[in-house]
């Protein structure tokens, strides 16, 4: 089974997971540094924070130097905002002689070293797929100074994960929630969809000024990512199928509807007590139709039945357990991801068939049980989970192209590294590459020398 001869196979990461360096070149505090920071509140599990992370800022040609021994055609990785836009000069600075708002100007050290570092992927045959925003804080300025080089754009990041996590379960940085236990401010009820509602218009805005400005003569491509948990009835009744398509509406379609379809999904409206606003006429006009592909972030799958009282989850109830006390499969480092290869080629078809988009596969992966106490580091690179994880996921997706005519154009493995895992902190590890925190060593594991082989096996580039 084949690949077709532009798939692009590649490992993703975040920039404030792995570049650390906080305070370098000007790059000011985005609201991860302030979330992390905040000790008193705990929320991240060991109290750390990303100001070392995998120390990328410094060690970027290092990296690379690895992602081209790892035999991969494309690389994807975010730009962090509060390094490529100058915040230092303060609101009055930031107003003209007649008190209008003015744009914060560029900051030229930062952008120099999103260009040094996709210059240097170009020169080693290696694609840049630029993610805008993955949970730093925005404006629109990538596309004149690297689209000349970058010719695959992602807007965002997860929308779903960064409206619900961070304004409706305060766990995620900027922490709002309705619970007072966890944030001062915050409704969980209604600001998840105000936020994702002007995620989806800076998405479609952006989409449509790349399009308009910079596509007729750079020929790139952009669009969104979005996460998604393949949904499975947990019985044949007719209620666990309705559910299952409820939880599908309340994560994916909430995004992914308004964008490919021009609508909320209906049962999205009901689920979330009419907390949904509005698109006019001529935003509509904008949103639907404004992502090229499907970007498609993955890891688990839930079996689905009806109840539960959570609007985000689409009042469903989940679980990993069969009715006949059986689980899905493997278990992982953390509670909401067990492998089921199984269900990645349903989503994989199920995504296929609702949207008609190709599909870009921007992430999956596996965190090893208890690996980040696994001693020595010898024995840690040892990764056989993973790789059992990959290989099934990777056959999912063979499968899907080849037997049900899916159009999968690429597959990206999270993480090139371990690194800071938000919330989790460093005590979850999803890399294919071994991160001594010490001494900021890397070494391979053998899961990625697996993933190698197969893009090797299967590309008919090769």
């Amino acid at each position: 089974m084949l690949l077709s001869k532009d798939f692009l196979f590649g490992f993703a990461t975040a920039a404030y997971q792995i570049e650390g360096s906080p305070a370098a070149d000007n790059r000011t505090p985005s609201v991860w540094d302030t979330f992390t920071h905040d000790t008193q509140a705990h929320h991240i599990a060991d109290n750390s924070s990303g100001d070392e992370a995998t120390d990328h800022y410094k060690l970027w040609k290092e990296d690379i130097q690895l992602i081209k021994s790892y035999g991969a055609n494309a690389y994807r990785f975010s730009v962090s905002w509060s390094r490529i836009i100058d915040f230092t000069g303060g609101a009055a600075s930031n107003s003209d002689a007649q008190g209008q708002s003015q744009r914060d100007p560029p900051n030229k050290a930062g952008i120099q070293f999103y260009r040094n570092l996709i210059e240097e992927l170009v020169k080693e045959g290696i694609a840049p797929c630029l993610t805008l925003f993955h949970w730093d804080s925005p404006q629109v300025l990538e596309d004149r100074e690297f689209g000349d080089l970058v010719k695959h754009w992602i807007t965002l990041n997860e929308p779903w994960c960064y409206a619900s996590l961070g304004y409706g379960y305060g766990v995620h940085a900027p922490g709002r929630s309705s619970d007072r236990a966890k944030s001062p401010k915050g409704d969980s009820a209604l600001e998840p969809y105000i936020v994702g509602h002007n995620l989806i218009l800076a998405h479609a805005y952006a989409a449509k000024a790349y399009r308009e400005e910079f596509a007729p003569t750079q020929g790139g491509t952009i669009g969104v990512t979005l996460d998604s948990v393949s949904y499975i009835p947990y019985d044949d009744t007719p209620e666990s199928k309705a559910a299952a398509q409820r939880a599908y509406d309340a994560r994916t379609g909430w995004f992914a509807d308004p964008i490919y379809k021009g609508h909320y999904p209906a049962s999205l409206h009901s689920v979330s007590n009419n907390a949904l606003p509005s698109f006019t006429e001529e935003e509509l006009a904008v949103v639907k139709g404004s992502s090229d592909f499907f970007g498609l972030n993955t890891y688990t799958s839930n079996l689905v039945r009806d109840g539960g009282s959570d609007p985000l989850n689409g009042k469903t109830k989940t679980t990993f357990v069969r009715p006949d006390g059986t689980e899905l499969g493997m278990k992982s480092h953390v509670p909401w991801l067990q492998s089921y290869p199984e269900g990645f080629r349903l989503l994989l078809n199920y995504l296929w068939k609702t949207y008609q988009k190709p599909i870009f596969v921007t992430e999956n992966g596996f965190p090893v049980k208890n690996e980040n106490s696994i001693q020595p580091i010898e024995e840690a690179v040892h990764d056989t989970d993973r790789i059992e994880y990959f290989r099934g996921y990777t056959n999912a997706l063979l499968e899907a192209v080849n037997k049900d005519g899916v159009d999968v154009r690429s597959y990206f493995a999270w993480s090139l590294l371990d690194n800071f895992e938000w919330a989790d902190g460093y005590k979850t590890r999803f890399g294919v590459t071994y991160v001594d925190y010490k001494t900021m060593k890397r070494y391979p594991k053998d899961s990625v020398w697996f993933l190698k082989e197969w893009f090797e096996k299967h590309s008919s580039a090769h």
